[in-house]
C-alpha cells in the first residue's frame, strides 16, 4: 500500500474594506456563482472547500470572510487567531480601499503570525478589473503590494471570474511550501488548527456570505 495522503487544514482570513468584494471572491472561488445582491457581512462568516492539490495532498480550505466594518477592531484578534495566510481585497476603482490596504497589512501582521514566528504569507487581490484600465491597474497594483511586503499581487474580477482561482492557488502553494519547512505535529499527515464552534454548521450551509 502507499503512504497515506496529507491532509492540510488552511485557515485563510479574506479582509478589505466594506463593499470591495470579498463575499463575491470567496462564492467565486468556492461555488462559482455570482450576485449583485449580497449584503453585507455582519462579523465574520465561513466558507469550505476541499482541494486535491496533488496526489498526495489534500487542502481543506477554511476561508473567514471578516467583515469590511470590522476594520482594526478589537475582534479581529480573535478572528485572525491560527490563520496560516491571508487575503487583502481592494476594490480598483475605489481609491479609499487602495489606500487602507497597508493597514490591513499591518493589521494582520501585528496580530497574527505562524508557529516560528514568520509573518502569515498574504496576497494582495485588486478586485473588480472589469470595471477599470487594466494595463495601469497592473502595474500599480504589484507596485503596490512589493512595497508593502504582500507575497503576491493580482488583479481579479469575481464578476467576470478573472484569476479567481490562479490568485488563490498561488497563496496556497506558499501555504503547504511553510508547513514542509514546519515542526512536525503529533500526526505529521495532518495539520489541525482549533476551528470556531460555528465553523462547521456555516461551512455546511455556504448559503450567505
Amino acid at each position: 500500500m502507499g503512504s497515506p495522503q496529507r491532509e492540510i487544514l488552511c485557515k485563510v482570513l479574506v479582509v478589505g474594506d466594506l463593499g470591495v468584494g470579498k463575499t463575491s471572491i470567496i462564492q467565486r472561488y468556492v461555488h462559482n456563482v455570482f450576485s449583485q445582491c449580497y449584503r453585507a457581512t455582519i462579523g465574520v462568516d465561513f466558507a469550505l472547500k476541499i482541494v486535491n492539490w496533488d496526489l498526495d495532498t489534500v487542502v481543506r480550505l477554511q476561508l473567514w470572510d471578516i467583515a469590511g466594518q470590522e476594520r482594526f477592531g478589537h475582534m479581529t484578534r480573535l478572528y485572525y487567531r491560527e490563520a496560516v495566510g491571508a487575503v487583502v481585497v481592494c476594490d480598483l476603482g475605489r481609491v479609499a480601499t487602495v489606500e487602507s490596504v497597508s493597514r490591513w497589512k499591518e493589521d494582520l501582521d501585528s496580530k497574527v503570525c505562524l508557529q516560528n514566528g514568520n509573518p502569515i504569507p498574504v496576497i494582495l487581490l485588486g478586485n473588480k478589473c472589469d470595471q477599470v484600465p487594466l494595463g495601469t491597474s497592473v502595474s500599480n497594483l504589484e507596485q503596490l503590494g512589493q512595497e508593502l511586503g504582500f507575497s503576491y499581487s493580482h488583479v481579479t474580477s469575481a464578476k467576470e471570474n478573472v484569476n479567481i482561482d490562479m490568485a488563490i492557488s498561488s497563496l496556497i502553494k506558499e501555504i503547504i511550501a511553510n508547513d514542509e519547512d514546519s515542526e512536525p505535529t503529533n500526526d505529521p499527515t495532518i495539520i489541525q488548527p482549533s476551528l470556531h464552534p460555528s465553523v462547521n454548521k456555516a461551512c455546511s450551509q455556504c448559503s450567505r456570505f
